[in-house]
C-alpha cells in the first residue's frame, strides 16, 4: 500500500529512488525485477549504464520483513549478469554470487528467488560479476519494520555511485599497469569505448597520490603515506545525480525525516554531511545502533546509515556526501514547503578527511551478539603489491585461496590485519557480525556486515555460523575485489 506521505514522496520524485520503493507483491505471482540498460544524463553528456528495473521503471524495491523475499530475476542484457541481495540472509544458493552460490544468469534467462525476510533494515542489491557494479548495476532494497508502520515520518533514500565514462576494464588494466595512482582515468589519443561495448568516450583525469607500498609495509612508515583514492572519476552520483541539478525532495509540514544512505560506489567512501542541521543516526547496515546524535557521519564502500532528522520550517537543508580526502561532493537536499533552494558547489572549500574507526569505536549494538565464547578464531591479514595492483587474503589472491572453514553452531571471530597503504571494506555474505575489538581493545560494537579496516589497523569481528553454505568474503573496494581480495567462509560438509 502507498500511504499519502509516500505518495507526496513519490510525487516529489518521480518514485525512482526516494521514498516511494513500491511493496514486493503480495499474489502468487512474485516481483519482477530486469537487469537491463538505461540512460542518464551526467553534466550535459549522455551515458548508458546498467539498472535493475521494476516494470514501471524504476529502480529498487521495497520488502516488510517478516514476509518472503519472492523475486523474478531477468537478464534484459546482451551478456551473463547477475544480482546479489546485500545484506539479506538467504540460503546460500541464492545469494547471487556467480561461481560461489549460483551460475551467471545467460542473457535472455530469468531465476526466481523466494526466502524469508527475518530482519528489517536498509540493504541493496548490485552485480557480482565482474566490474558490472561500476556500470551502476545496483539499487537500493528496503525491508520495513511493520512495527514502525505508523511513524509520522517521510522516508527517503539517498543512493551514491562514482562514475566514470570510461569502460571499467580500462580502470583495471590502468591499475594493473601501474597507471592507477596519477594516470587512471587520463584518456588515450583515440578516446575510449565504453562499458561492454557502449559508447562512453571521454576525458577523465587523474590525481597524482603518495609513494607506493612494497607489500606488506605499513602506512605510518617513514616517509610512506596511505592512499585514499585511487581511481579519478568523472562525477559522484546521489540518485543518479550531480549537484548540478540535484534532486529536490519536497517535506511535508514537520519535516521529519528518516534518511537512508546507501553508499554503492565501486572505489569511493565518503563523509555525510547535515550542514547546520544535527541528525540521530539509528542504524548502521541495517541493525539498530544506540542513537548517536550529529552533524557528519563516516560511510565507506558498501555500508549504510539510517539518520533520523527533522527539516526546519522554511528551510531547504542539503544533505551532502564529501569525498574521503578531496573536495568532490554530491548529495540532495531535502525542501520544506516554500523554501527556495540554492545552487551547490561541486566542490567544497576544504577537504574531507580520511576515514578512520573513531566514530566505530563510538557505536553500541542495540541487540548484541549473545554472550558466550568465541569457539574459532581465524586471522586473516590484508595485503597488496601496488605495483602490480594485486590484493591478498592470507597471501593468496582469489582461486589459490584456501577458504575459511567454520562448524555450524560456532562463535567465530575473525581478526583482520591490514598491513598495506589502502583500507578495505571487508564484507561478509550470509551474516551479521559484531565489531568486537579495534587493535585488540574489546569493545561490543555495532552488528553490520560491512566493517572498514584501515592501514595500519586491525579490526576483529564475530558471528554465529547460523546459515550453512559457502559463502563470499572480500573487499568491497571493486577493483580490490577484482584484484583478487575475495575468500570464502566455508561451512564443514557443504559440497
Amino acid at each position: 500500500m502507498i500511504t499519502r506521505r509516500r505518495f507526496l514522496s513519490a510525487a516529489a520524485t518521480g518514485a525512482v529512488l526516494a521514498g516511494a520503493l513500491p511493496h514486493l507483491a503480495r499474489a502468487a505471482a512474485p516481483a519482477a525485477l530486469t537487469v537491463t540498460t538505461r540512460s542518464l544524463d551526467v553534466g550535459g553528456r549522455a551515458a548508458t549504464v546498467f539498472g535493475i528495473l521494476r516494470p514501471d521503471g524504476g529502480q529498487g524495491l521495497r520488502a516488510v520483513a517478516g514476509e518472503n523475499f519472492r523475486v523474478r530475476l531477468t537478464n534484459a542484457l546482451d551478456q551473463p549478469s547477475l544480482v546479489h541481495w546485500h545484506g539479506l540472509t538467504p540460503p546460500w544458493r541464492q545469494d547471487g554470487v556467480p561461481g560461489v552460490t549460483q551460475d551467471p544468469l545467460p542473457p535472455g534467462a530469468g531465476v526466481d528467488y523466494d526466502f524469508p525476510l527475518a530482519r528489517p533494515g536498509t540493504n541493496w542489491m548490485h552485480s557480482h560479476l565482474g566490474l558490472q557494479e561500476q556500470g551502476l548495476l545496483a539499487a537500493p532494497l528496503i525491508v520495513a519494520d511493520p512495527a514502525e508502520a505508523g511513524l509520522d515520518e517521510q522516508e527517503v533514500v539517498l543512493m551514491l555511485h562514482d562514475f566514470s565514462f570510461r569502460d571499467p576494464a580500462e580502470i583495471m588494466a590502468g591499475l594493473r599497469g601501474g597507471q592507477g595512482h596519477g594516470m587512471v582515468g587520463m584518456p588515450d589519443a583515440a578516446g575510449t569505448q565504453g562499458m561492454a561495448g557502449m559508447d562512453h568516450s571521454g576525458h577523465d583525469m587523474g590525481s597524482m597520490a603518495a609513494p607506493k607500498p612494497m607489500p606488506g609495509m605499513q602506512h605510518d612508515m617513514p616517509g610512506m603515506a596511505m592512499d585514499l583514492n585511487d581511481v579519478a572519476y568523472d562525477a559522484y552520483l546521489a540518485n543518479d545525480r550531480t549537484l548540478a541539478d540535484p534532486e529536490v525532495v519536497r517535506m511535508e509540514r514537520g519535516g521529519r525525516v528518516r534518511l537512508r544512505v546507501i553508499n554503492g560506489a565501486a572505489a569511493t567512501n565518503f563523509h555525510i554531511d547535515l550542514g547546520a542541521a544535527e541528525g540521530t543516526l539509528v542504524a548502521v547496515d541495517g541493525m539498530p545502533v544506540a542513537p548517536v546524535t550529529g552533524r557528519r557521519f563516516p560511510i565507506a564502500i558498501a555500508q549504510r546509515l539510517d539518520i533520523r532528522l527533522t527539516v526546519p520550517a522554511g528551510r531547504a537543508l542539503p544533505v551532502l556526501a564529501l569525498r574521503e580526502g578531496e573536495r568532490q561532493r554530491t548529495g540532495l537536499v531535502l525542501a520544506a514547503p516554500g523554501a527556495k533552494v540554492a545552487r551547490i558547489a561541486d566542490l567544497g572549500e576544504h577537504k574531507a578527511a580520511a576515514l578512520d574507526l573513531a566514530f566505530e569505536a563510538r557505536l553500541r549494538a542495540v541487540e548484541p551478539l549473545a554472550a558466550r565464547a568465541v569457539d574459532r578464531t581465524i586471522p586473516v591479514v590484508l595485503a597488496g603489491d601496488m605495483a602490480r595492483y594485486v590484493w591478498t587474503l592470507n597471501g593468496k589472491v582469489h582461486g589459490q585461496d584456501t577458504p575459511l572453514a567454520v562448524r555450524q553452531g560456532e562463535r567465530v571471530a575473525i581478526e583482520m590485519t591490514n598491513p598495506s597503504m589502502m583500507a578495505h571494506p571487508m564484507h561478509l555474505h550470509g551474516h551479521h557480525f559484531q565489531v568486537t575489538a579495534i587493535d585488540g581493545k574489546p569493545l561490543s560494537g555495532a552488528l553490520r556486515d560491512t566493517v572498514l579496516v584501515p592501514p595500519g589497523k586491525t579490526v576483529t569481528v564475530a558471528f554465529d555460523a547460523d546459515n550453512p553454505g559457502r559463502w563470499a568474503f572480500h573487499c568491497h573496494h571493486l577493483y580490490h575485489m577484482e584484484g583478487g581480495m575475495m575468500t570464502t567462509v566455508e561451512y564443514e560438509g557443504i559440497s
